[in-house]
């Protein structure tokens, strides 16, 4: 009952000022950037939208994922970066403006394009009934909780800059303890289930994630974008919202194991991130 809760309620509500204490963090001029780095906007979102599911697909069928598991991977893809791939950017001295532009975008975008997914991934792993894709309403509420909240939080960070300064590392610490208390609130009600699955998924999801980051940077250095350029990209494609994706599998698919991949992945992306992020740094000093 008290799991479910965490679920049904306090989950959505902690998404939404997660998504709030992002828009805190954002301004018009973060949007603007598309038509200072037009190229490098549309490969980075190319990679995020296109060539990342694709991969997914690949991987759940080479580790002959259950369909549900697969669904949770088709989610976890479609899922826009996250604030922490700018953290990594940082450290590997990427471009954190082209960082700020893409998470931007790609968070409005995903508000649009995963309940596509999702409902493409639902169809295409030929899910049992029991488990339905995202509904029109569903789709709306996808993207009230995310759209919204962001939109609200650009209004406060434009009025009330030093209020948006001031806030943003609270929520960014209450961001990482709430996730952590769902995440293993859920675990400790399906440790039975995690526990069986375990060895396939994080092996996976290791290989998910080098690929998704190595894909990242090496699409644009082929396009001839530059060093800190293609860590940006590589870090917003590595870097997934796990948040969002780990809401929509749970709270609104109400499926436990669809929400496996972005559970164990939003541990996985921060240590492999760590050590890309010291490979590109020495490769961007160079």
């Amino acid at each position: 009952m008290e799991t479910q809760f965490l679920i049904s309620t306090i989950l959505p509500l902690s998404l939404g000022i997660i998504m709030l204490g992002f828009g805190l963090s954002l301004k018009v001029e973060d949007f603007k950037r598309i038509f200072k780095y037009p190229k490098s906007v549309l490969v980075g979102l190319s990679c995020q939208v296109l060539i990342i599911p694709i991969v997914a697909i690949f991987i759940a069928k080479f580790f002959n994922f259950s369909p549900e598991l697969s669904v949770g991977m088709m989610i976890l893809a479609a899922s826009p970066g996250g604030v922490a791939a700018n953290i990594f950017s940082h450290l590997a001295h990427g471009d954190i403006a082209l960082n700020l532009t893409l998470t931007a975008i790609s968070s409005v975008l995903g508000a649009f394009t995963l309940p596509l997914f999702v409902n493409f991934a639902v169809s295409y792993f030929e899910v049992s009934d029991q488990t339905i894709g995202l509904q029109f309403m569903k789709s709306i509420e996808v993207f009230m909780i995310v759209i919204l909240p962001v939109g609200a939080g650009m209004v406060i960070h434009h009025f009330k800059p030093d209020f948006s300064k001031k806030m943003d590392k609270p929520v960014r610490i209450f961001s990482v303890v709430i996730l952590l208390v769902i995440i293993v609130g859920a675990i400790i009600k399906e440790r039975a289930m995690l526990m069986d699955s375990l060895p396939q998924i994080g092996l996976a999801m290791v290989t998910f994630n080098l690929l998704s980051m190595s894909i990242g940077f090496g699409v644009p250095k082929l396009l001839k974008l530059s060093g800190p350029e293609a860590t940006a990209i590589a870090m917003e494609v590595g870097i997934h919202n796990s948040t969002i994706s780990f809401f929509i599998a749970l709270s609104v698919l109400k499926s436990f194991t669809m929400a496996l991949p972005s559970a164990i992945y939003s541990i996985v992306m921060f240590l492999t991130a760590a050590l890309f992020s010291v490979y590109l740094a020495k490769k961007n000093k160079a």
